[in-house]
């Protein structure tokens, strides 16, 4: 689902400002490929709500997408993670293997912006 354009040097770029404007500007300029779908989510659980409950939940999950999105090594490697455990028929190893690729994910959602 992820595809990233380093920085260039090759360094992943800072966390943008914890806003979704900011979120989506940064999305813009660095994983052009999450829009459609970031676009799409926002329509679906925030444009038309009357409140703005949802936009903690819909922020860490994104913040955590482009988290790892921007990273193109990490993102391989949590891609990784998960075929692997999809493709292995041991249960012990797929749990494993997801709940790795979950410590990751997790890691990267309490990211700070600039970090």
């Amino acid at each position: 689902m992820t595809t990233a354009t380093p920085a260039p040097g090759g360094s992943v770029p800072p966390m943008p400002e914890y806003t979704p404007k900011a979120l989506r500007a940064a999305m813009a300029a660095r994983t052009p490929a999450l829009l459609p779908d970031f676009d799409a989510a926002w329509r679906q659980q925030i444009a038309d709500a009357y409140d703005i409950g949802p936009v903690p939940a819909f922020m860490a999950r994104w913040w955590g997408e482009y988290a790892l999105a921007r990273d193109p090594e990490l993102d391989r490697r949590v891609n990784d993670l998960e075929a692997r455990a999809a493709e292995t028929t041991d249960a012990e190893a797929a749990r494993k293997l997801l709940n790795e690729a979950s410590r990751i994910r997790h890691e990267l959602r309490a990211l700070e912006p600039g970090e």
